[in-house]
């Protein structure tokens, strides 16, 4: 298990790097997006109420994020035959990357202490982070939200993009 998260990301940090498989068995890196603006969102859990919420409301609004020029990417600790569940049940279309060592997770920040129904714990911190990545696959931080709530946020993050 990782250490837990102590830091967040500001705009302007280099993104760290990402080299996990998705939920068909592909590995991402920055450079498997090279020249996108990706929103990398986390999750606690595949297939929970929540999660499926937020995920729904991404796969809903991929038309016009990629109109935007935006590619959308979900990331939990949930194995990739989970994911692959996940996306099939739900006709997600895009990419579920899998880290359940949570080592991305933690250098995100998206793992660590939160209150959970008042008690504090330590698990996925649901977030949200707006990377640029240039044609060379060197990834910037544009935007990093946390703790973002599953219902309403894909709506929030539009209207601040101008989507």
């Amino acid at each position: 298990m990782p250490e837990t998260a102590s830091h967040r990301l500001a705009p302007g940090d280099p993104a760290p790097p990402l080299d996990l498989p998705d939920d068909t068995g592909a590995v991402h890196t920055w450079r498997t997006h090279a020249g996108e603006r990706v929103v990398l969102y986390v999750y606690p859990a595949a297939m929970t109420p929540g999660c499926t919420t937020q995920a729904c409301d991404f796969r809903d609004s991929l038309d016009s994020l990629a109109a935007a020029g935006i590619t959308v990417i979900g990331l939990s600790p949930d194995p990739p035959e989970k994911l692959a569940r996940f996306r099939e049940r739900d006709g997600l279309t895009f990419p579920l990357l899998s880290d359940p060592e949570r080592s991305v997770l933690a250098a995100y920040g998206a793992y660590g202490e939160k209150q959970l129904y008042g008690k504090t714990v330590v698990g996925v911190i649901r977030s949200t982070f707006v990377v640029d990545v240039d044609r060379k696959g060197d990834a910037v931080i544009e935007r990093a939200m946390y703790a973002v709530k599953a219902t309403g946020h894909v709506a929030r993050l539009r209207r601040e993009l101008g989507v």
